[in-house]
């Protein structure tokens, strides 16, 4: 519990910086915005953890041993889609984005006899523990016009697949994703970004499927 309400706060405290910084700085964009369309294809990478392991369940653990890793890391990708530079006229400096993204997560797997091995009696086998995300969100953009922008994501839709199954044989969940980060313009269209989600799920699969990502990422306009 005390490792799972760390990591939530950590996330909740860089998101306040980067808002804070944000609203420190919408009225100092300067430079001019040589972007075209403000269109953007990224590949992201970095660390994640669950809030709650899936030990105990009859496909993950099966006979002996248990699945207790909670960490692991990811890999993405996605495209960002313009739909304003200047909220429809309310705000010169703030841009919203629409942003569909997919992401690959690996969680720290553990050897252990597994459902097929207990009735086989064969010996232990590592039973890998994977999920993959697609997600659909809109994304504030702060500083229009300047080579370093933050941004935040207030809520955005996410579709699951975990692997293995949930011992219901349920594998499909739903939910929503909150975020937080910045990027930086290295030339013309290509930009170096850092940032920080955490997903709640609706647990449709009867497992708690929360987790935290944070890492980098690299995009280009286009």
């Amino acid at each position: 519990m005390r490792w799972k309400l760390n990591n939530i706060s950590i996330w909740a405290v860089g998101t306040a910086l980067i808002a804070g910084f944000v609203l420190c700085g919408m009225g100092t964009a300067s430079a001019e915005e040589t972007t075209t369309t403000g269109n953007r294809v990224f590949f992201r990478g970095g660390g994640g953890g669950l809030t709650s392991d899936r030990a105990g369940e009859l496909v993950t653990d099966g006979g002996t041993g248990k699945n207790e890793g909670k960490l692991g890391y990811y890999i993405g990708g996605g495209a960002e889609f313009m739909l304003t530079r200047d909220l429809w006229g309310m705000a010169k400096s703030i841009a919203l984005v629409g942003e569909v993204g997919m992401e690959f997560k690996r969680w720290n797997s553990s050897s252990v006899t597994d459902l097929q091995g207990a009735l086989l009696t064969t010996p232990p086998n590592k039973v890998q523990l994977t999920m993959f995300t697609v997600s659909v969100a809109p994304k504030l953009k702060f500083r229009q016009g300047t080579d370093f922008q933050p941004w935040l994501i207030p809520a955005g839709l996410d579709f699951h697949v975990i692997s293995p199954t949930s011992s219901q044989v349920n594998y499909l969940d739903i939910g929503v994703q909150f975020g937080g980060g910045a990027e930086y313009r290295l030339w013309k269209e290509l930009w170096l970004g850092a940032d920080s989600r955490f997903h709640v799920a609706s647990n449709q699969t009867n497992t708690v499927n929360n987790f935290w990502t944070a890492g980098l990422y690299l995009g280009v306009g286009f």
